[in-house]
């Protein structure tokens, strides 16, 4: 029987907890899925559709900026009007979509039909956090969330491997008809499983803040997306660039004078909210930087393609196991500490991964890994937990939203920043002209690329670890003075 609605708020009713987290997991599953499976296709898609590769890789691209831009308009959404409408119509759409870029006769097709499943995909991922944390007891809100952390590790780790099988045995197509089942079933289990507590009414949607965020973000995404192809001086980048700063400033000053603003920066006030999305943005920039890895398999050491994508799901595999764990240990424990050692690991694992040697073995690089995928595990769960602990129950969904937009331009600001680092230690240390791909440089070169590339890293997640102490610390002194309040002698006298 489906899950009744109200417009009051609602009585906790945790019974059905592990079917809403299957329920919205299989959404999460299937939009994370879909952002790295098509990476793998694109030459197939080159070959297929008869498209140049400029056209072509615009099947990502395009996909990646509809959710950026889209996720917090959608989050405040789901705060005004209830989060299950919301949910349940991004899966409808997304599934939908889906059949349409199995069907599409061409690239421009194609491309359309990736923005509407990114319009879906949006609904989902600005929610599903929300959604589960309003499922669980506070007590259990951690293991929640590390479970979800492994969904979506599976996601980006199981994707390039499932695409590259399914092309060579199926066909291109088949990577976009597979979600059909998935999100069908999805469908069936949201509508059943997930309580429809709906906000009460009177609220007001900003219209305007909803324009200035999806103009802040839209030219903030192209400006990252594309400033490594274009060059940072380009006149389009910088104005790209400058939009953004532009829209934040004036997306600030309209915000502060509303009642019902889209995102309410009140939340900011707490600095312990702040500083989580920030090492959240941190770590994602890291975990972005190991695209440079590829070059080291391949050039270096001299793997196919398959080997590769095996070697690359070390880190998503191990952040997915640690996860949970690590979820489930903050409910015990608190939230603040486990992070904090996450945090560490991860700064010792970009450091021994920066010792990366051209005769390093297979087991050499595995034990190099394996820390950044458990750290990132360890901080990242914990990390989710207090965020959206930290919101109050009618701006879940902005929370949500800003967690996963962390994530997502943690993930755009990484893949550029690593990426010039990489590339210009390559440069210094050889005689390469600047119009030769950094990538076409002698082995002993990139080695000394990917070297640096992770020296950086560490440095980002250092400045990490210095602000996650730091909320330790402020999270141990409001734990303290309440205590201490409660032992002060009566001023009255008793």
């Amino acid at each position: 029987m489906p899950a009744p609605h109200t417009t009051s708020t609602p009585q906790a009713d945790y019974s059905r907890k592990w079917w809403v987290l299957l329920s919205v997991a299989m959404g999460i599953f299937l939009s994370t899925i879909d952002s790295s499976i098509v990476n793998v296709a694109l030459p197939t898609l080159e070959e297929k559709l008869n498209a140049r590769f400029a056209t072509v890789q615009w099947v990502v691209v395009a996909y990646l900026l509809v959710v950026t831009s889209l996720i917090l308009g959608v989050a405040r959404l789901g705060d005004m009007i209830g989060k299950k409408r919301i949910y349940l119509t991004g899966m409808a759409v997304f599934t939908a979509a889906s059949l349409l870029c199995g069907l599409a006769p061409t690239v421009g097709f194609l491309i359309a039909f990736r923005v509407v499943q990114g319009v879906g995909a949006v609904m989902m991922q600005a929610l599903g956090m929300a959604i589960v944390t309003e499922a669980f007891p506070r007590t259990e809100r951690g293991r929640a969330l590390g479970i979800m952390g492994t969904v979506v590790s599976l996601g980006i780790s199981i994707g390039p491997t499932a695409g590259g099988l399914l092309i060579g045995t199926v066909g291109w197509r088949a990577i976009f008809l597979v979600n059909l089942p998935v999100g069908i079933a999805g469908l069936i289990l949201v509508q059943r499983h997930v309580p429809d507590w709906r906000p009460p009414g009177g609220q007001r949607f900003d219209a305007l803040g909803a324009v200035l965020v999806l103009i802040m973000l839209l030219a903030l995404a192209l400006g990252l997306t594309f400033g490594p192809e274009q060059g940072w001086g380009s006149p389009t980048i910088v104005a790209l660039l400058l939009g953004a700063a532009v829209g934040f400033a004036i997306f600030l000053a309209v915000e502060k004078r509303l009642a019902q603003p889209m995102v309410d920066l009140r939340l900011f006030r707490d600095p312990l909210f702040s500083i989580s999305l920030l090492t959240g943005f941190l770590v994602f920039m890291v975990i972005a930087g190991m695209f440079v890895l590829p070059f080291y398999l391949e050039r270096v050491k001299g793997y196919d393609p398959r080997q590769v994508g095996l070697f690359l799901t070390v880190v998503p595999v191990s952040l997915g196991l640690s996860a949970p764990i690590a979820g489930s240990l903050s409910d015990r424990y608190g939230s603040r500490g486990i992070s904090l050692v996450g945090l560490v690991i991860v700064v010792g694992a970009c450091l021994g991964i920066a010792k990366l040697q051209r005769d390093t073995s297979t087991t050499g690089y595995i034990l190099r890994l394996l820390p950044l995928g458990l750290g990132a595990g360890l901080f990242q769960s914990p990390n989710n937990s207090a965020i959206m602990g930290a919101a109050p129950r009618e701006r879940l969904g902005v929370a949500s939203g800003l967690l996963s937009l962390s994530r997502a331009f943690g993930q755009v600001t990484g893949l550029p920043l690593i990426g010039a680092v990489f590339a210009s230690r390559i440069y210094a240390v050889t005689n390469l002209d600047h119009g030769v791909d950094a990538s076409d440089a002698p082995a002993w070169a990139i080695v000394e690329g990917v070297q640096t590339a992770f020296l950086a890293g560490a440095a980002l997640v250092a400045l990490g670890v210095v602000l996650a102490a730091l909320a330790f610390r402020l999270d141990r002194r409001r734990r303290v003075t309440p205590l201490d309040a409660a032992h002060m002698p009566d001023p009255a006298g008793s």
